[in-house]
């Protein structure tokens, strides 16, 4: 071995003894007659010390930042001004009799010990040079927590019987919602593996198989764009499934796991637990309509109202014909907003339209009265009867939106959000804890969309192998928009942490759920054969769900970028700057898989 102790290893307790050390140069002081370094590895610094009369004091003055080096010396006590309480080994340090440089570095791209700096550099820079940026203590204790999260999810589930199985990276393309990774095939020239989204097939398979309990920490592939919480490319999910269960036991298993990690891997308190401290549930629909968002932050109370039946027929224009066109109304109680300034109201005014909404009326009540304009058009009766029952009171000022529904549910969602931010109610001590379920099954596409032009009506809103409420006779009976699925998200401060559903094990349910959705038989037997064959020798019935685990310690952390919790991040354009990738391959290679470019 080239050392006998780490660097954050040494203390009091080692005094005389002969030591070897190995690390990186983290800083060196020459004060001519004696020099000082600062030697660093990952487990902390043990300070150096050479006098001119040293046999290696002339080479050690050679020695420069990040230089690696291994040392022979002595532990000795550091002259008192010199102790440094701060550090594990700052009573300490060890006076070299021995140097050995074993490697040399060039000047550096950029400071790594300043964080204070860190800003001024590029995170291009930062990506490219990624193994200098490692060496910082923050990433290494973001790989390090990482490491014991991960320890921990597996020994939860081991510990409540379940089995770990790795699935298949090379596999098919699936309509999970996302554009997929394609591998071209050597062996089969014209035919291409997927990597997978998600293991979602293999998974209920496995069930299929009477593995009973399964659980993965998965990697996924998606050709996504990138956001703050989404990394490009490829991510790592908790992958979990149960057979002979339903939405139920997915929660008992899953919410005991979510408040041990909150307890243990982040600072926040949990809030909004439900008497028995389960987690709280709130209906899809009502969710976007209290909360205008399917995510919903849940760390503060302020709350989207329903409005129609006050305001429709109420002689303002906008409003009644909106209303009759089957458009809905909601409104906004905004606390001590009536002091807000003609250009704050004028900014929530924009966002809404950005968000799609014709306009956006806004009211003020005040010891003076209300100021609004809408109270030219509807009666003063009529209006306060309106602000009684939304409860608004003196020092408020109320938003009101109007248009179709799902729209006017996220342009208000994106104002609550905003009116938050500018009220100081992100707490970021609290953690808001709840399911989101009763998604709808279908969703009508888009106008000129690709589904649309294929002839599709509707299209899968969620999973499309989730069970429908109510079976096949809702599937046969009822709209398809008004058909709900046993589909449930798991959420968490404004953020999806999961998705999960009791899944479709039945080969005729699942036939008319994709026959609803535009798919013949014979496409779902191409794409599913391996489910749709398996479900004919008798599926137990079964749920799950994945949790995102980057994005889950992520916001427990409050961590500014997903992209630092990978070792080796692609950045936002999808790059990885280091290895120089996605790369032209040689024509060779593309001969072999039989694949041209043009």
């Amino acid at each position: 071995m080239l050392r006998t102790h780490t660097c954050g290893q040494l203390n009091k307790s080692n005094l005389s003894q002969i030591v070897e050390l190995s690390g990186w140069v983290a800083s060196y002081r020459n004060l001519g007659s004696l020099l000082f370094i600062d030697l660093r590895d990952k487990y902390g610094l043990t300070q150096l010390s050479w006098n001119d009369t040293d046999p290696s004091f002339a080479e050690a003055c050679k020695l420069r930042h990040e230089w690696v080096i291994k040392v022979k010396g002595v532990v000795a006590l550091r002259p008192e001004k010199m102790i440094n309480p701060k550090l594990a080994t700052g009573e300490i340090e060890v006076r070299v009799d021995n140097l050995e440089i074993l490697s040399v570095a060039e000047v550096l791209p950029f400071e790594i010990h300043n964080d204070d700096k860190l800003g001024e550099v590029s995170e291009s820079l930062r990506l490219k040079y990624r193994f200098l940026d490692l060496r910082r203590p923050k990433l290494q204790e973001m790989l390090a927590v990482k490491d014991r999260y991960f320890t921990q999810i597996r020994a939860y589930f081991h510990s409540h019987g379940f089995t770990e199985v790795q699935t298949p990276i090379l596999a098919n393309s699936s309509p999970e919602g996302a554009r997929d990774f394609l591998v071209p095939s050597r062996l089969y020239p014209g035919k291409f593996y997927a990597l997978p989204q998600a293991p979602q097939q293999f998974k209920q398979l496995l069930m299929v198989g009477g593995l009973d309990r399964y659980f993965q920490i998965a990697p996924c592939f998606r050709d996504e764009d990138t956001r703050v919480d989404r990394h490009y490319g490829e991510f790592y999910q908790l992958d979990m499934e149960m057979s002979f269960a339903g939405q139920d036991d997915v929660f008992g298993i899953m919410e005991p796991l979510m408040i041990e990690l909150t307890e243990k891997f982040s600072n926040k308190s949990i809030i909004n637990l439900e008497a028995d401290n389960s987690f709280r549930r709130l209906p899809w629909r009502e969710a976007m309509t209290r909360y205008g968002s399917d995510k919903p932050d849940l760390r503060f109370d302020l709350s989207i109202q329903a409005v129609t039946p006050l305001l429709a027929n109420s002689g303002f224009t906008v409003f009644d014909e909106i209303a009759a066109s089957g458009g809905a109304i909601h409104a906004l109680v905004v606390p001590t907003g009536a002091s807000f300034s003609r250009k704050v109201f004028d900014e929530l005014v924009e966002l809404a339209k950005k968000k799609g909404l014709a306009g956006l009326a806004y009211v003020q009540i005040t010891d003076e009265g209300i100021k609004s304009s809408l109270t030219k058009f509807i009666g003063e009766h009529k209006f306060q009867a309106f602000l009684d029952t939304i409860g608004a009171k003196s020092g408020d000022a109320v938003l009101v939106g109007a248009g179709p529904w799902l729209k006017l549910c996220g342009a208000m969602g994106t104002l609550r959000l905003d009116l938050a931010s500018r009220l100081n109610l992100l707490d970021n001590t609290k953690a808001a804890w709840c399911w989101i379920v009763d998604y709808p099954m279908y969703e009508a596409v888009e106008e000129g969309s690709l589904a649309a032009k294929q002839g599709k009506a509707v299209d899968f809103g969620h999973n499309p192998f989730s069970m429908p409420q109510g079976g096949l006779e809702a599937l046969i009976q009822k709209n398809p928009l008004e058909i709900l699925a046993y589909q449930y998200d798991l959420v968490l401060n404004g953020f999806e942490i999961s998705s999960g559903a009791v899944r479709n094990q039945n080969p005729e349910l699942m036939y008319k759920a994709f026959a609803i959705a535009g798919y013949s038989q014979e496409e779902v037997d191409q794409k599913f054969s391996g489910m749709i064959n398996a479900f004919r020798y008798g599926a137990p019935p079964h749920a799950g769900n994945a949790p995102g685990l980057d994005r889950l310690i992520m916001v427990l952390n409050d961590w500014d970028s997903i992209r630092d919790m990978y070792a080796f991040p692609k950045d936002g354009q999808g790059r990885d700057l280091l290895m120089d990738s996605p790369n032209e391959v040689s024509p060779e290679q593309l001969k072999e898989i039989g694949v041209n470019l043009k």
